[in-house]
């Protein structure tokens, strides 16, 4: 994959979050500006209170910047109304969080279609079966989320936030909550969506070993971007996350000059 060359599923442009005001305020995003191809998996990274999560919120307009623009699929989510940009998450966008999301008394089927009914809209019989098959749960679509494991209840996630053919998912520590072994199975089924579907996936992580299942590799650090890394390999991420330290301390000790 190029990914210099696919048009812009998301972009950020010098984007600031403030949280809190005056001199009390924390400033979690500090001009980042940054494009995400479509047809492409990328991954935010970097320490603890760097921005990663703020900077998904903001990208999926979950939150508002308090400077700076985000289009998303062409729209400018800054200028849109809350109910605007509900529906705009709800058609346009899919997540996959460490925890599941799943609602106990639905069994498998009824939580993969529940977006589309909140949209109301009728799920495609052929496309859901289709994701089912592909995230490997046609045995189970029976089932409630209690009676599966962790692994399969994040493929359930997984096929949720694949049944509304979305502009972009956005994935927050996916893994988190998985073993090793299941994790990789996870990661396989989110990279296999982008190489066969085509679809834009942006994964917040903090594992150098999940974020070399990426195109690329973001990196954040006090909010700013500290570089980026194109086909990682997860020995390349977890040197350059060791890295991060020393490269905000000399920005900040540059930016006081």
């Amino acid at each position: 994959m190029d990914v210099g060359n696919a048009p812009v599923a998301v972009g950020l442009g010098a984007v600031r979050k403030i949280y809190g005001h005056g001199g009390g305020g924390v400033t979690a995003l500090d001009g980042v500006t940054l494009d995400f191809r479509k047809g492409t998996f990328t991954a935010v990274m970097g320490p603890s209170g760097s921005g990663k999560s703020t900077l998904l919120h903001c990208a999926a307009g979950l939150d508002r910047p308090t400077e700076g623009s985000v289009t998303l699929d062409g729209t400018d989510l800054t200028t849109l109304s809350e109910r605007a940009l509900t529906g705009l998450r709800r058609e346009r966008i899919g997540f996959v969080f460490q925890a599941f999301n799943l609602l106990p008394a639905l069994n498998v089927a009824e939580n993969i279609t529940l977006p589309l009914k909140l949209a109301g809209k009728k799920a495609d019989g052929a496309l859901v079966s289709e994701v089912v098959r592909r995230v490997g749960l046609a045995d189970r679509v029976g089932h409630r989320p209690a009676e599966l494991s962790g692994g399969q209840q994040q493929r359930v996630a997984i096929a949720r936030a694949l049944v509304t053919r979305p502009a972009v998912i956005f994935a927050d520590e996916p893994t988190g909550a998985l073993d090793t072994r299941t994790a990789r199975e996870v990661l396989d089924l989110l990279r296999s969506a982008v190489d066969h579907s085509g679809q834009s996936i942006i994964m917040v992580t903090h594992d150098p070993v999940a974020a070399a299942y990426a195109d690329q590799v973001v990196f954040l650090a006090d909010g700013r971007l500290a570089g980026s890394l194109a086909r990682p390999s997860a020995d390349a991420v977890a040197d350059r996350l060791t890295h991060l330290g020393a490269w905000a301390a000399g920005n900040a000790v540059a930016g006081g000059r």
